[in-house]
């Protein structure tokens, strides 16, 4: 491929990035007329994807293609349960389930992190990617709209302590997938995951903005 395996990955999937980022539910919540409990709601969602990307990661340490992008330093499970203690109390777990299209997205990930390495790379690229870019819109809205502690709990899930420089860190993630260890084939095939991928997340929105109905 002459094109970099980043730009193609990125505008490839740009519709279905598009779609997720102007659901009726992302756009009331970023406008400030959904309620703390919308964002909460939203936040247990997280919590079951981001279990089964990171549950999946040790496994995948040595393998040519997913290995490289095993990063602790991204993790975000242990900073949603801070967030959702905060948010629920202590007992957020008791009588917790996914929604869904939430159970759908993260078995998904658990298939591909056991089974296409490759694949998993594609929901690497469309979560912690996008928690490093537009996550951080939603930090500011959480903090502005419901009082939250600057990076404190609540707001820690999109806080990571570990990247100082996140625009450094996002161009050396690139170059990682412009190395990946794949043939054009299976560049096609993790383009085509990582589609899958926001239509998993915009799936969640859609039946987040059903339980939330727009308040206009």
């Amino acid at each position: 491929m002459d094109t970099p395996f980043s730009t193609l990955i990125r505008t490839a999937s740009q519709d279905q990035h598009t779609e997720a980022e102007t659901s009726s539910f992302m756009g009331d919540l970023l406008g400030g007329r959904l309620g703390v409990d919308a964002y909460a709601r939203y936040t247990e969602q997280l919590w079951f994807v981001y279990r089964a990307l990171e549950e999946g990661a040790e496994a995948l340490r040595g393998d040519p293609v997913a290995g490289p992008f095993v990063r602790p330093e991204l993790f975000r499970t242990a900073a949603l349960e801070r967030d959702l203690a905060h948010l629920r109390g202590p007992d957020w777990r008791a009588g917790l389930a996914p929604l869904p299209a939430t159970a759908a997205y993260a078995e998904r990930v658990a298939e591909c992190a056991r089974d296409w390495p490759a694949g998993y790379v594609a929901h690497h690229y469309t979560r912690y990617l996008g928690d490093l870019s537009g996550g951080q819109v939603i930090r500011d809205r959480a903090e502005r709209a419901w009082g939250f502690a600057r990076g404190g709990d609540g707001v820690r899930f999109y806080v990571f302590e570990e990247i100082p420089n996140p625009a450094a860190f996002k161009r050396a993630y690139r170059e990682l997938l412009d190395g990946v260890d794949a043939d054009d084939l299976e560049k096609q095939r993790i383009v085509d995951e990582c589609r899958r991928a926001f239509g998993f997340n915009s799936a969640v929105l859609r039946r987040l903005g059903s339980e939330f109905p727009l308040s206009a």
